[in-house]
Parts: structure tokens; sequence; C-alpha cells
């Protein structure tokens, strides 16, 4: 990492020193707050680049989904709306299985495993962005996800009849085969969701619940660490292949970081945002041992479908997986 920052402040001296040139002006937009450690990530990598290129390319983050809204990100990315963007990977199951590869209930449940599960993705996923004109640059996980309820619950039969807030294929299901009831929403309207009764449940990281003020409309947040998904900023492969080699490895240099970055970030917020969650007033702790074990018992069922579903090339990141344990 010194190597590269010494590098990085290298390039941005020589590119300070040479002759000004007009800004190429790259607009980025995310889904999440500004306050979201995602956010703030994606904000220090767009001033990186606009640093590292002399200002030969400014990249203006838009966050909580004011340019374009979550779900309409990628497609953004892809037809050339915008440059560059973040999204969550997972959201894009209903195209492809593949891309939910992170969201297999209690397949890897730490930062560790996270780690691994993503060393044996990523081939895979940059093959497939790639087909769709997209380039990977960084991807950054969330905390362990947790489910969140407005008041106790103990076991799945308690669940029944709850609206529940989805954000892709695997947490549309899970609320199918607890019996709760999927609503559809984004990440900037979770607030305005819970407090008028839209949803009454979701899960999430305790990152999204603290950064959304949640306590004000729920109670309950259960640690159940059923996965780690992650967020990733792509660019258009059009816009990659016009951009200068000089810029390019200024940018790869600049994800680099930010991932360095946000994966620190994400273990180092973990704890912060669960106090965060119980000085708003929030119960948080564990699941009880009847809820854990029948939460197991459907991810089992999940697992089956996500193999099925996404063919060999998911049994051999799975299988990879598995193999580095």
């Amino acid at each position: 990492m010194k190597k590269l920052t010494k590098l990085l402040a290298a390039t941005a001296l020589t590119a300070a020193i040479a002759s000004p040139a007009a800004a190429e002006v790259w607009d980025m937009p995310m889904a999440y707050s500004a306050s979201n450690f995602h956010s703030a990530t994606g904000a220090e990598f767009a001033q990186c680049v606009t640093t590292g290129t002399g200002g030969e390319i400014e990249i203006n983050t838009h966050p909580s989904g004011s340019l374009f809204k979550g779900a309409d990100i990628k497609r953004a990315i892809q037809t050339g709306q915008a440059p560059i963007g973040e999204r969550l990977l997972s959201g894009h199951q209903n195209e492809n299985a593949l891309f939910g590869f992170d969201s297999i209930p209690f397949l890897a449940t730490s930062f560790d495993d996270s780690d691994k599960l993503w060393k044996a993705a990523k081939p895979a996923i940059e093959k497939l962005l790639s087909e769709q004109n997209l380039t990977l640059l960084y991807a950054v996980p969330w905390p362990p996800q947790g489910l969140y309820f407005k008041d106790e619950v103990t076991s799945v039969a308690e669940m029944k009849g709850i609206k529940f807030r989805s954000y892709n294929n695997a947490t549309s299901r899970l609320a199918e085969l607890t019996g709760m009831l999927p609503v559809t929403i984004e990440a900037a309207e979770i607030s305005q969701a819970f407090a008028t009764g839209v949803a009454e449940s979701m899960v999430s990281s305790g990152s999204t619940g603290y950064d959304r003020k949640v306590w004000e409309s729920l109670g309950f947040f259960y640690e159940v660490d059923a996965w780690l998904p992650r967020n990733y900023v792509m660019v258009n492969s059009e816009k990659w292949a016009a951009t200068a080699d000089g810029h390019k490895n200024v940018i790869k240099g600049c994800a680099e970081l930010a991932e360095y970055a946000g994966n620190w970030r994400a273990k180092e917020y973990t704890g912060f945002t669960l106090q965060g969650l119980r000085d708003g007033g929030m119960t948080v702790g564990p699941a009880s041992d009847q809820m854990v074990g029948e939460l197991k018992e459907i991810g089992v069922t999940m697992t089956s479908e996500w193999l099925e579903a996404a063919g060999d090339e998911g049994k051999a990141i799975v299988d990879a997986f598995n193999a580095m344990q």
C-alpha cells in the first residue's frame, strides 16, 4: 500500500506540473446516503482520481439516488447516461443468478469468509459485467446482515404477515419462505417507508439502520449474520477504453485504495453502528436459538435454489470457496 500511495502522489505531482487541460467531468450516481461508509469511500475515490489526474478527470458523486435511483444505476452506466457509478451487486440477481453469489444465506457469514467468497466469484463477475459493457473497478462488503423488526420476534411463525422491505431476489425469497410480505424499497426511501408503515421489517446491516435512524420506527435488531452483500463501482467499458492509459493507472490505483479503505471501514463500522442502534433505543442482540435454527433451514432451501439457478458457474464458485476453508 505504501508503494501504491507513493505512486499516486508522484502521478498527482506530475499532473499538477503539466499544462492544465479542460476537465472531463464524470458524474457518479450512488444509491446510499452521503453519510454511509460506502458513499464516503466513493467520495474519497472520486477526489483521489480528480487529484491524481491533475483535474483532467473530475469525478462528482451523487449519493442518495439523487441522479438515478438505485435500481436504475447499472442501466444508466451500461447505456452511457453516466460514465461511472456504484450499485449493490445482488441487486442484479433477477438478470443473472451469479450476481447473487454473496446473498446465499449462511454461506459466508464473516469478513474473512466474505473475502474468500469474493476471490472465488470475482473472475466470473468480471466476465459477466464485461459482457454488459461494464468494467469492474472495486467492490466493498457491507457488515453482516441482521433482522430488524418493530416488535419482538422469537420464531419464524411470528413473522407471518409482517411487511418486509426487500432489495434483491434473495430478500424477496426470504420473505416468502418466512411468511412475510415483501415490499421493494430503495435505501433512500427506508426511513419514510418505516415511518408510514409501508414496511415493518428488513434484513440489512447495522450500518443501514444507523444511517436511516430506524430506531424512530423499529425496536429490535437481531444479529443473525445471514450474509455480507457487496457494493461495487463500475465504469462504462466504452468510456474506459477511450480513457488515456496514464489516467487508467491513476483510476486503478485509487480503486485499490478505495477497496482497502472500504473493507477497513466496514469492519470498524460494524460495532459502532450496532452501538448507535442501542443508543437510539433499540434492543440489539442475538436471535433466539429457535429462530436461528429455523432460518438456517430456510437457508438450505435458498442455497439449493440458487445453485440450481446459477448452474455450473455457481457450483464452481461455491466449490472454490469451500476449498479455501
